[in-house]
């Protein structure tokens, strides 16, 4: 088997967990507390570029479209064993899919094989942004991957869908959305970090379209709140206590 070059689109996003704020216009994230990460579709399609590369003597890179900031996450995968990284630089600030995926194909090198991305970001969850590189680069796409395996000049897809499992078979080079589940992505070694901390990431300009999807306002859901609710004193309480692990199913009548 020749070897086979893989590259991973992320995206730098809210860390899970973090208490999330809005702008005071509600057009926005408020971000200046935040911690940042990659997502979990993306953490995953790493670690199967990680293996893939290993497995064929290839080469598995990553690229993001973002501020300088982002270089954060590239040395995050490149922690976790990718051998390279390249930025295109946006301005700080959510970017529509169209400009994404104009961003993801103007950092694609010359020679590539395979592609991937998450099959959502875990912020916007627009899932475009594969499918609009694919056709942009005039290269097959499935998403929601969760098997891969490649073979001489061509990756065969596993799809797993309601009761069943669908497979795909497509030439090479593949763009593929992977969703979490496919494997388990590794912890990066100091070793790696160590590594990762020293590689330089180059920069590429590219001019982005600008319209597309436009966020007018967001909203958060209200906050559930813990109510409680007095069932009576002593022996009285005992129906009250009797509904409530009935609705429970804890017992029946």
């Amino acid at each position: 088997m020749r070897a086979v070059d893989v590259l991973v689109a992320i995206k730098r996003v809210p860390a899970l967990g973090s208490e999330i704020r809005l702008t005071a216009d509600g057009t926005a994230v408020d971000t200046r507390h935040l911690g940042f990460t990659i997502g979990p579709h993306e953490e995953c399609a790493v670690e199967e570029a990680v293996r893939i590369a290993a497995a064929t003597g290839g080469s598995a890179g990553v690229l993001t479209v973002g501020p300088p900031e982002a270089d954060e996450q590239l040395r995050y995968a490149m922690s976790m064993g990718a051998d390279h990284a390249v930025r295109v630089h946006a301005p700080e600030g959510d970017l529509d899919p169209g400009a994404t995926a104009a961003g993801v194909v103007a950092g694609v090198p010359d020679r590539w094989d395979l592609l991937l991305v998450g099959v959502a970001s875990a912020d916007a969850g627009h899932r475009q942004v594969g499918v609009r590189v694919a056709c942009a680069l005039g290269r097959p796409f499935v998403g929601g991957v969760k098997g891969i395996e490649v073979g001489d000049g061509r990756v065969r897809l596993r799809c797993e869908v309601g009761d069943g499992v669908e497979v795909y078979e497509a030439p090479l080079p593949a763009v593929v959305a992977v969703a979490e589940g496919i494997n388990l992505p590794r912890y990066p070694t100091i070793r790696g970090r160590l590594r990762a901390k020293k590689a330089p990431i180059p920069v590429v300009e590219a001019d982005l379209p600008t319209g597309g999807l436009r966020t007018v306002r967001l909203r958060q859901r209200p906050e559930a709140g813990a109510a409680t609710v007095l069932l009576g004193h002593g022996a009285a309480a005992a129906p009250a206590v009797v509904d409530v692990l009935e609705e429970l199913g804890v017992v029946h009548r």
